[in-house]
């Protein structure tokens, strides 16, 4: 297979960078604007679509950092992981648990105190969730690398028994989230209300794209494993152990969809065992859009998604159970693999 995670050009001398910038392709990144453009003035009051937009792209930053995880392994692993929705659970679960410990932080009326229940919320979430891809890809996903429709099977039953898990754990019942008390309410902009805790999941969706870019393009990791996918034998002979590069990745999806089951946790204020199930539509469609691995596609298709959802919700509220799939289907008829297709899969 040969493949790559598609981003934004980047090059060491200014001449280069500049003709890189040039020959960019931009239509698909210009989509997003020109979605928000037309629903100006079918919305028509600027105060409210200024509060969806936001809502739009603070929830579409959130598919985002759950798909984040799939894209990374289907891209570079070409794994075809339809279990990953139980990372989601596990990490909103193990959310719920780190703060009843910390309880005390969570509903103070400090930010810096929140943040003591907030992050490690977070990092226990990844550790955790990271933790069951090791186990997963070792038991489950591994022998049946290269094998479609096997993985599909075989991490779907893997997915319903880690659901069955959580349940024996945690009960099958739905349990509250609550945000930390200084990311409740909103800014109020002129007429415009935009959420606290929207602004904050803007910032860390952005902050994992630019992690994952930096990594993947920046670093040695990233150039080994990029090479490994591209030619895995010329890399071994190197003496660089692939498997566990490639290990690591798994862990590393898993990681980022425990952190998108807090930040989804965290945005409906509730759990529930079958919520990585109930996500998985809205990941495969952001991961179809974006081009079947690119990381670049997967944040324009999340984002395509979340201000559709969110524009289609307030003007049409029946059209909006199927707009995302309508979505779909218009950029797959103006660009049958995706918006930034990964090459030659």
């Amino acid at each position: 297979m040969n493949t790559h995670v598609t981003t934004a050009p980047a090059a060491s001398n200014p001449t280069a960078r500049w003709q890189a910038l040039k020959d960019f392709d931009w239509k698909p990144v210009a989509l997003v604007p020109l979605l928000a453009a037309l629903a100006l003035p079918a919305v028509g009051s600027g105060s409210t679509w200024l509060t969806l937009t936001v809502a739009g792209l603070a929830m579409g930053l959130i598919v985002f950092i759950i798909a984040s995880g799939l894209t990374l392994v289907f891209g570079l692993m070409d794994v075809l992981n339809f279990g990953h929705g139980v990372f989601i659970a596990l990490g909103a679960f193990v959310a719920v648990s780190v703060f009843g410990g910390l309880n005390a932080y969570a509903i103070a009326d400090s930010f810096w105190l929140n943040l003591v229940a907030l992050v490690p919320a977070m990092l226990v979430a990844m550790l955790v969730a990271g933790a069951l891809g090791l186990v997963f890809e070792r038991y489950i996903v591994r022998p049946v690398y290269g094998q479609h429709l096997k993985q599909i099977l075989i991490t779907m039953g893997g997915m319903i028994i880690g659901e069955e898990l959580i349940k024996v754990i945690w009960g099958p019942g739905q349990l509250a989230l609550p945000l930390p008390e200084t990311l409740r309410g909103s800014f109020i902009i002129g007429d415009a209300s935009i959420e606290k805790y929207r602004l904050l999941a803007m910032a860390v969706g952005l902050a994992v794209f630019a992690a994952m870019v930096w990594t993947l393009n920046r670093t040695k990791v990233g150039l080994l494993i990029r090479a490994g996918v591209q030619d895995r034998e010329m890399v071994e002979s190197l003496g660089y152990r692939i498997q566990r590069l490639f290990v690591g990745v798994f862990v590393a999806g898993s990681a980022l969809a425990g952190l998108g089951g807090v930040m989804w946790g965290l945005y409906q204020q509730t759990v529930l065992p079958q919520m990585g199930a109930q996500v998985n539509v809205l990941i495969f469609i952001v991961i179809i859009i974006g081009g079947l691995g690119s990381t670049l596609g997967a944040l324009v298709g999340a984002l395509l998604v979340g201000l559709m959802a969110n524009y289609t919700g307030f003007l049409m509220p029946k059209v909006a159970l199927f707009s995302n799939i309508a979505l779909m289907v218009a950029i797959l008829l103006w660009r049958p693999q995706g918006v930034y297709p990964v090459a030659n899969r």
